[in-house]
């Protein structure tokens, strides 16, 4: 069975494409840095989001398609169809922060933010969840069945550890480098849930082929939920028996969203309280068998600090001078790569009045 991984190389990705070729798939991920064959491993070397590149892969038909890219809604429309003629199973990774406020847990059906939603504002953005739900109605408005949604919720690996709204470039790089942890007082105290990458990718796996999995949605999470204010003291744990002792700073929302981007985020998903119905996925897998968040956020955290040095994506310094501000921390320069970054810094972190008025 031949299977085209569009950008699998995320927190998902990455476990799926080691499952497919443990199982004997003959499997091809889009790279825009790695090529070469091993074994059933092929990687294809360029950007899926080039539409000459993607119609190239697509004069072929494969078995399955997943698809981890992220589009925005004009580029779905331009391309959904011609990824549905191209495969029997077409895998479209949508997001469980498509959903409304629910009280209690979610199941598939629960409302969507794009179907009730009466913020104006926010309905005039192409947003996440926006974006996702739209997408997914392209697929339920197609006249083909041969896709299953796929509605991940929050999920972790080694390599991508979150804090409310924030990744670890956000919050870890400040605590390894013995500075303040700033968050929000109203998200510390929500419910969420909290899924290791390993675990969706092997439901992703047990719903290829399965004729009951298509034109369906599934949300893929774990059966427990867990506060933030408990995933920060599963971190603070890791890193005090590491030597790390850090200062956490709650701020009010509003202070909070002074340095913080992306609003609707917090706004109408980090709010809510998630906890979620698994009766429907769990048709092709158990999801009581997941690793709980407590023992998995604790051995990826650990595992990421044992690689030295630690690696980190990009730091905005526009935040981290904010941070500093808030705080009165200073971050030391040696930090900090190339004279316009430093200026950034030193912009945002000395005049009061600019982090306000250029945040957006």
């Amino acid at each position: 069975m031949k299977v085209l991984v569009l950008g699998g190389t995320g927190a998902m990705g990455i476990h799926l494409v080691r499952i497919l070729v443990e199982q004997g798939y003959e499997v091809f991920v889009t790279s825009r840095h790695r090529s070469g064959t091993s074994n059933n491993l092929n990687f294809i070397q360029g950007n899926a989001h080039n539409m000459e590149f993607l119609k190239g892969l697509l004069n072929q038909v494969w078995d399955v398609i997943v698809d981890f890219m992220i589009y925005n809604t004009q580029e779905f429309q331009q391309r959904h169809a011609l990824i549905l003629d191209a495969t029997k199973q077409y895998f479209y990774i949508s997001s469980s922060r498509v959903y409304a406020k629910v009280d209690g847990p979610i199941n598939e059906s629960s409302s969507r933010l794009l179907d009730v939603i009466e913020d104006k504002d926010y309905l005039n953005t192409d947003e996440y969840a926006l974006t996702k739900a739209r997408q997914e109605n392209l697929l339920f408005e197609s006249n083909h069945r041969n896709w299953t949604i796929i509605r991940p919720y929050i999920t972790y690996d080694n390599e991508r550890l979150q804090l409310g709204v924030l990744e670890k470039e956000d919050w870890l790089y400040r605590a390894l480098q013995g500075r303040s942890i700033i968050v929000a007082r109203d998200i510390q105290h929500k419910n969420t849930t909290l899924t290791s990458g390993e675990d969706v990718a092997k439901s992703i796996f047990s719903l290829i082929g399965q004729e009951a999995a298509l034109g369906e949605a599934f949300h893929i999470t774990n059966d427990q939920s867990i506060s933030w204010q408990q995933v920060l003291e599963i971190y603070q744990n890791v890193l005090s028996k590491r030597g790390f002792k850090n200062n956490i700073v709650e701020q009010e929302l509003e202070s909070f969203l002074v340095w913080r981007k992306n609003k609707y985020q917090v706004i109408y998903d980090r709010l809510f309280d998630r906890t979620f119905n698994n009766q429907k996925i769990n048709h092709f897998i158990d999801t009581s068998t997941f690793i709980s968040p407590q023992y998995g956020l604790e051995q990826c955290l650990e595992s990421f600090l044992d690689n030295t040095p630690c690696s980190f994506k990009s730091i905005d310094w526009r935040e981290e001078a904010l941070k500093d501000r808030a705080t009165r921390e200073c971050t030391n320069f040696s930090e900090i790569s190339g004279i316009k970054q430093k200026i950034k810094y030193q912009l945002f972190k000395s005049l009061p009045e600019v982090g306000r008025l250029l945040k957006r």
